[in-house]
């Protein structure tokens, strides 16, 4: 009887409908290996009809400009007190010496994001810190995306200065910011949120701040955070609050979300509570592929691309999850220490032809593309003349 319901909805699915939210927690539950394989192949098939066979990659680099941060979130390796063993906060040279190595490798994409640093002020207020910083960059490198700042970052500066989260977002519109990451999301289910992040932002909140930047024009990223305390029914409430947002971008013609990330947790130096809650400190794959899979499934008709995590699942598991409904291998990165600090084995940078020949072995062709899926023929960006210039800029003397 299981297997005759999991056809039907998987045959739903394939005619291009839309499945509920008790659809999407009955194929989660299923552990039958034929059932599970065929969920697989209904997300792979999805995949190809969406988006084709090729998969894409973009050339970019992590910037994570502090890790001193005012929260305790219980998954969180990454953040320290300011003068802890370990604490860093890159100044503006800093921060223009990396984004200029990553032109220099053919980069067209930076992604910004940081602790939450009470003392991250200029002229008084937060939102100057980190126009400064935006400034700085595009003004160095003008055609350069960035993408910037999470939820959780808008309301820090929200808060700290008394501004509404659609200032604070047009603000950084207006100063270079391109598209922001759909990070902090976490799982939007405030019951969860209350034991793994109780200092971060609310479900309401968080969604709140990502539909006003779809409204202000800014397209996001969508992410998880999966494979802890979480259940089935949270991870689809996740899903259907994301489709939903989703929805209400594409009635308006707008972008929003370019892209579903699952990141699976990795608590190997997490803190002590929530690893022993979870009991494990690498990512289980075969969930995280189950997930991914219905992820493709259940949001497929709205948020058409969908990326692994290379740096939590290792580049085989994510190889792996491109036959799994994803279509994008993600980015070179360049660095990464949030993941890297939780004791991920995936890496921090990937080299292009390594991407590409993970690619390859699934007998796929790649396409590199920009931060919103255009497709890229090569990276066209070179270092203006003068850019160096701004690179030896002191800190706080640069983009006033």
């Amino acid at each position: 009887m299981i297997t005759k319901t999991v056809d039907a909805i998987l045959d739903r699915a394939l005619a291009g409908y839309d499945i509920s939210e008790a659809e999407g927690i009955l194929l989660l539950q299923q552990t039958d290996a034929d059932i599970i394989a065929a969920i697989r192949e209904t997300a792979d098939e999805l995949r190809k009809r969406q988006v084709g066979d090729t998969v894409t990659y973009v050339i970019n680099r992590n910037i994570n400009f502090t890790n001193i941060c005012e929260q305790h979130c219980s998954f969180c390796a990454f953040r320290r007190d300011e003068g802890e063993t370990g604490a860093y906060w890159l100044d503006l040279h800093q921060i223009l010496e990396k984004t200029t190595d990553a032109i220099q490798r053919g980069a067209t994409e930076i992604c910004m994001q940081g602790g939450l640093n009470p003392k991250a002020k200029l002229n008084g207020t937060s939102l100057d810190y980190y126009l400064n910083i935006i400034k700085g960059i595009k003004n160095a490198f003008p055609d350069l995306h960035l993408h910037a700042f999470s939820p959780q970052e808008v309301q820090f500066i929200a808060r700290e200065d008394g501004l509404t989260y659609t200032e604070v977002i047009a603000a950084l519109r207006d100063a270079g910011v391109g598209s922001i990451p759909g990070t902090a999301a976490e799982v939007l289910d405030d019951e969860i949120r209350k034991v793994i992040c109780p200092e971060k932002i609310d479900t309401a909140t968080w969604l709140e701040i990502i539909g006003t930047a779809h409204k202000l024009g800014l397209p996001t990223t969508s992410t998880m955070l999966s494979g802890h305390i979480e259940k089935p029914e949270q991870q689809i409430k996740h899903f259907s609050l994301l489709r939903k947002l989703q929805q209400t971008a594409k009635e308006k013609g707008l972008i929003g979300f370019t892209e579903f990330i699952l990141l699976p947790f990795v608590g190997q130096e997490a803190p002590k509570p929530l690893r022993r809650r979870v009991g494990r400190d690498q990512p289980v794959l075969s969930d995280a592929l189950l997930l991914t899979a219905v992820a493709r499934i259940f949001l497929g008709n709205w948020i058409i691309n969908h990326q692994p995590s290379w740096v939590k699942l290792g580049l085989a598991g994510a190889t792996t999850a491109l036959t799994w409904g994803c279509n994008d291998i993600g980015g070179t990165l360049m660095e990464e220490h949030i993941t890297t600090m939780a004791g991920a084995q995936g890496g921090t940078c990937m080299e292009v032809e390594t991407l590409q020949a993970a690619i390859s072995s699934l007998g796929r062709n790649d396409q590199q593309r920009d931060t919103v899926y255009q497709p890229l023929t090569k990276s066209t960006f070179s270092i203006p003349n003068g850019a160096l210039r701004y690179a030896n800029t002191p800190y706080g003397d640069f983009g006033a």
